[in-house]
């Protein structure tokens, strides 16, 4: 089996490019990774013009869908290197860097947006966890976040210079919603409806794309509830 793999290379400091490479594959379950993993490995790749394939710079750790760490955009789509099957695209697909965060080089983006969001929601537990069984499953799904930024690719309203964080901040703070003292639950309230209620405009983009199926909707609603109505209820 073959596909062309069209890659929207950007080096340190220049401008961006378009590289088309032909890779052969005999096992229909070869992922992307894969693929870029045996182009990088091999110096006998050309593009389709003839020229030599530099080394592709991305970013990969556990290949096995747990961290996050090679989310791009696939076929017009943000998701995971590792989790995407080259048999899933026919004969050619263009592969991206994900286009919300400033490009480094190739397909690595600088994330760290999404870390100083969670820094600046102060995304941690004060003290010791509050447990019964409705938060326990909270935490549980909020836990499974990869922060990989695949759902801010395709929010409407994020943006990384702007006070809306996005789901992937919003999802941790649903856990500390769901399982925070009250102390620390009043200012974590404040701090949700200020970065994460009143940016969301609830198109529900991000539904359907988390790589690890988290369920967004019922995590956004559960923290609305909590962190907007109650808090309404109880200053009335």
């Amino acid at each position: 089996m073959k596909i062309r793999l069209d890659i929207l290379r950007t080096k340190r400091g220049g401008g961006s490019y378009l590289q088309s490479v032909v890779f052969e594959y005999s096992d229909p379950k070869t992922t992307v990774a894969a693929a870029l993993t045996e182009i990088n490995s091999s110096d006998q790749y050309k593009d389709t013009e003839g020229k030599s394939v530099d080394k592709i710079k991305w970013e990969c750790s556990c290949l096995q869908k747990k961290c996050g760490a090679c989310a791009m955009v696939i076929g017009g789509k943000p998701c995971l290197a590792c989790d995407s099957v080259l048999s899933d695209f026919g004969e050619r697909v263009r592969i991206e860097p994900l286009r919300k965060f400033p490009v480094i080089e190739d397909l690595i983006v600088d994330r760290s947006a999404i870390f100083d969001r969670l820094r600046d929601m102060q995304i941690w537990f004060e003290q010791q966890a509050q447990n019964d069984e409705t938060s326990t499953d909270t935490a549980y799904e909020a836990s499974r976040c990869l922060q990989c930024g695949c759902c801010l690719e395709v929010c409407p309203n994020f943006c990384v210079d702007e006070n809306f964080v996005g789901m992937s901040a919003a999802v941790p703070a649903s856990r500390l919603i769901a399982q925070t003292d009250k102390a620390q639950a009043k200012q974590l309230y404040e701090l949700y409806k200020k970065r994460v209620y009143e940016g969301c405009a609830k198109s529900l983009a991000c539904r359907n794309i988390c790589p690890a199926g988290i369920d967004i909707d019922g995590l956004l609603v559960s923290s609305n509830a909590a962190a907007v109505w109650k808090r309404k209820k109880k200053r009335g």
